[in-house]
């Protein structure tokens, strides 16, 4: 049985799952799901390995990223209520990225071959799924895209515009990321990450408490954006 926790009541899988498939469908699914907690820089899901489990996370963020010969990069960020996985059906079933724990998060893993049997036998539901791993694949190439079009200044501004508009919803964040990581987001130098950093603050566009970022001129930023 899985361990049942406070987000059973308002989750939003379940939902979807009440809207789509039948109480017998949810039930097999409920029986073979269990609550999970990943602490930060936990490996969700691991690049090459047979994928058994999807991941519907509950809180936190994650960050999707490829080894490339040795070489991180991150694809994109994604943040709760998400299901992590669905892309792992084009590829036979195995990671074809790692998904990583940004900061503590919560989730629940359910079974792939339970799910692979109600997606088959429920098109409404498989529609969901679709819509959800199509809304993950659209985030991580208009990323892609308006990155590798940037110099390194306008990569940094477009991933802090990113993380301001569709990870905090707030002009005022903490930085989930390391320099390092940022580098590995933006296709750059860590050198290059703290110099632009510092250059964004002493212009005034942002202020850097620590880990807190405010961006304090949005059009500034977005100048930069469009223009870097």
């Amino acid at each position: 049985m899985p361990l049942k926790t406070s987000h059973c009541n308002s989750c939003l899988f379940k939902t979807i799952c009440d809207q789509t498939i039948g109480k017998e469908d949810f039930d097999d699914l409920y029986r073979s799901t269990t609550f999970q907690i990943f602490r930060k820089g936990e490996i969700i899901l691991r690049q090459h390995m047979k994928m058994s489990n999807l991941v519907f996370l509950h809180t936190g963020i994650v960050k999707f990223c490829y080894n490339n010969y040795g070489k991180d990069i991150i694809l994109t960020i994604d943040k709760a209520p998400t299901l992590l996985g669905l892309a792992n059906y084009l590829n036979n079933n195995v990671n074809f990225f790692s998904i990583i724990a940004i900061e503590d998060c919560e989730g629940c893993m359910i079974d792939e071959d339970v799910f692979q049997r109600i997606l088959t036998n429920n098109p409404s539901f498989a529609l969901q799924a679709l819509n959800s791993f199509t809304n993950m694949f659209r985030q991580s190439m208009q990323s892609f895209i308006s990155l590798s079009y940037n110099q390194v200044q306008g990569r940094i501004a477009n991933i802090l515009v990113f993380l301001s508009k569709h990870i905090y919803e707030s002009s005022i964040f903490h930085l989930p990321l390391t320099r390092k990581e940022i580098a590995q987001f933006a296709g750059c130098s860590t050198e290059n990450v703290i110099n632009t950093l510092r250059k964004f603050d002493h212009d005034g566009i942002i202020r850097i408490n620590g880990k807190e970022i405010e961006i304090l001129d949005e059009k500034g930023l977005q100048l930069v954006c469009r223009m870097g």
